[in-house]
């Protein structure tokens, strides 16, 4: 007989997932008013904004409801699926200005560093926000103010923290160990940083044709599932059940829509430098195992531009216009980066303590969302780069300073900046030194491999001619 507590499987009970469906229905313009009832009224619990599991394990009577409303809900139609269509044509249909590849060849030495300095920015990026992930924007401003680093300009610390505010706002409870500055010693194994090496895999196994299908077996064969979240989670388990793409990503699947595909874009921009549009469709193929519409178009927008950077392009205001080619203009996608940019554009570029306002604004606009939902956290990232300018450190400490999902805002936004900055030698030695050339991770036997050698693999799967390396 075993003893300990009961296993809750988080992410894929049924009961777990009505709640974040209920939403999505309200937010995608559906009406959920009568599940909703019904579920309520059974003693369903409504997902809470910050968990992603309930208490106890559910009765069979309310895990049968739950199944039903959640396939009751799948039926609904939204009336904005002619904005936000998913499939590959109809996106491209709604883009008029799909770009085309930039003319030339490129220099290859040059973009070798341009992409050592990517991987750092984007190590770097996702071990600031990794301290402060789940925090409320009041705790990582509290926490900042209290130990002198607001506006926030370097690592998270708990050196000078006050205990009260410590007590209120206590540190992400995984990364505290291995993401403060007393405590950095490489980079440590994040979701954020897993996903750029399953792509680097997936190239050098399938090669730039590769399929939805590739991705799938890929996961299955490399991706330990209990290192998946929220939709990658759900899709691992329909890929499981013996559910196909694109079906995996919409069975039963209420995180379609959130930022999970928007931290897998890195190595398709890389790996078409200059060319946006290739970039966009290449991750297309990687979002559909996962997501759907605008959380399809967030991995489709993050390619394009790291692809626009990744090809020499030194303006960051003209790599978002790019990444904005290849989203629907309509979608609600389109409208959050715009507004972020917008809002950032407001107010004086460069200057980190006026960012606070722009922050307030998005997150009145968004607060209805979930933090990991990719609409807030598209908005929030367009803001920070735009409004940093370029620059590497406001680039990553406005995406993280920002609140929501902070370590993934602040890998992206790093991956972006770091291309901007041009190599590794340009970023401030305070955010490459601590990372000690290493990565952590339990993917592909690739663990503690170096900044400098992914530069050189990613290089290999460059799609695009030029200079030797």
């Amino acid at each position: 007989m075993t003893t300990g507590r009961a296993l809750r499987l988080t992410w894929v009970q049924p009961e777990d997932l009505v709640g974040h469906e209920l939403r999505q229905a309200a937010q995608d313009g559906r009406d959920p008013s009568a599940a909703q009832l019904r579920w309520t009224g059974a003693g369903g619990h409504l997902a809470p904004a910050r968990a992603g599991a309930s208490a106890e394990p559910a009765t069979p009577e309310l895990r049968a409801l739950a199944e039903e409303i959640l396939d009751e809900l799948a039926t609904m139609s939204t009336p904005l699926a002619s904005l936000e269509p998913t499939g590959l044509a109809g996106i491209r249909a709604l883009c008029p200005g799909w770009p085309a590849p930039a003319p030339g060849l490129l220099d290859r030495d040059a973009l070798r560093s341009r992409l050592e300095a990517s991987w750092l920015g984007r190590a770097a990026g996702c071990v600031l926000g990794k301290p402060v992930e789940k925090l409320t924007l009041d705790g990582i401003r509290a926490i900042a103010r209290s130990t002198g680093n607001w506006p926030l300009d370097t690592w998270f610390t708990e050196v000078g923290l006050d205990p009260e505010v410590a007590a209120a706002h206590p540190w992400n409870r995984r990364s505290r160990p291995t993401s403060l500055a007393e405590n950095i010693d490489g980079a440590p194994e994040d979701d954020d940083l897993n996903y750029p090496l399953l792509g680097l895999l997936l190239l050098d196994r399938y090669g730039p044709g590769f399929s939805t299908a590739d991705v799938a077996q890929l996961w299955l064969d490399e991706l330990p599932a209990g290192r998946t979240f929220t939709a990658e989670r759900v899709a691992y388990r329909n890929l499981l059940a013996g559910a196909e793409p694109p079906d995996t990503a919409s069975y039963r699947n209420p995180f379609r829509e959130w930022i999970g595909a928007q931290i897998r874009a890195d190595v398709f921009g890389w790996t078409h430098p200059g060319d946006p549009g290739a970039a966009a469709a290449a991750a297309w193929r990687d979002a559909v195992l996962t997501h759907t519409a605008n959380g399809v178009y967030g991995e489709m927008f993050a390619a394009a531009v790291i692809a626009a950077a990744a090809g020499g392009d030194s303006d960051v205001h003209t790599c978002l216009r790019a990444g904005l080619t290849v989203v629907p203009p309509g979608s609600r996608y389109a409208a959050a980066v715009r507004f972020g940019i917008e809002r950032a554009a407001a107010e004086p570029l460069g200057t980190a303590a006026a960012f606070a306002s722009v922050v307030d604004e998005l997150h009145a606009a968004y607060g209805d969302h979930h933090w990991v939902h990719v609409l807030p956290n598209a908005a929030l990232l367009a803001a920070a780069l735009t409004h940093a300018d370029g620059d590497f450190t406001g680039s990553i400490c406005r995406a993280v300073s920002g609140g929501w999902d902070t370590d993934s805002n602040g890998a992206t936004a790093g991956s972006v900046a770091g291309l901007l900055a041009g190599g590794p030698v340009a970023l401030p030695a305070r955010w490459t030194e601590p990372l000690r050339n290493r990565l952590a991770t339990t993917v592909g036997g690739l663990d503690g491999i170096g900044f400098d050698t992914l530069a050189e693999r990613t290089l290999r799967h460059v799609q695009r001619g030029g200079t030797p390396s």
